[in-house]
């Protein structure tokens, strides 16, 4: 009986395995003007290397240091880390290359942000996916 039990509870783990992953999940969101864009794409926007998309100027929003979705999204999306990201802006600011991008303090506020703001690009858990946004990205 105690085998089933153990064996029962495997199951149940290996089932929340993929739902549990999907909570970790960071999508990428644009304004209803910009188009589906690939990794290379996103990476190249939030470091200051690509400003413009298909004739659209792009405004990539970044969340709040604090945020547990930046910090995803700087691991699964920019293979780096907070500290890495901002020594990367200092010197990129320092030599004259670009400013970071723009900063918001919580989800909603990247939402509206995002939908609000022709050429926005930002970034959200899954989870947090409305109805209708522009989903750029999934990773």
């Amino acid at each position: 009986m105690t085998r089933l039990k153990y064996t029962f509870a495997g199951l149940l783990l290996l089932a929340c395995v993929p739902w549990c992953q999907a909570a970790d999940r960071i999508v990428v969101i644009g304004h209803p003007n910009v188009r589906k864009i690939d990794l290379t794409t996103v990476q190249r926007i939030f470091m200051g290397k690509t400003i413009e998309v298909d004739g659209v100027r792009v405004r990539p929003a970044n969340g709040a240091p604090s945020l547990v979705a930046r910090q995803r999204f700087l691991s699964q999306y920019l293979q780096t880390d907070e500290d890495q990201y901002v020594a990367y802006w200092t010197v990129r600011r320092y030599v004259g290359k670009g400013t970071p991008p723009h900063e918001v303090k919580q989800t909603a506020e990247m939402i509206e942000f995002v939908s609000k703001t022709p050429g926005a690009i930002g970034y959200v858990d899954e989870a947090d996916v409305l109805p209708g946004m522009n989903v750029l990205l999934r990773k």
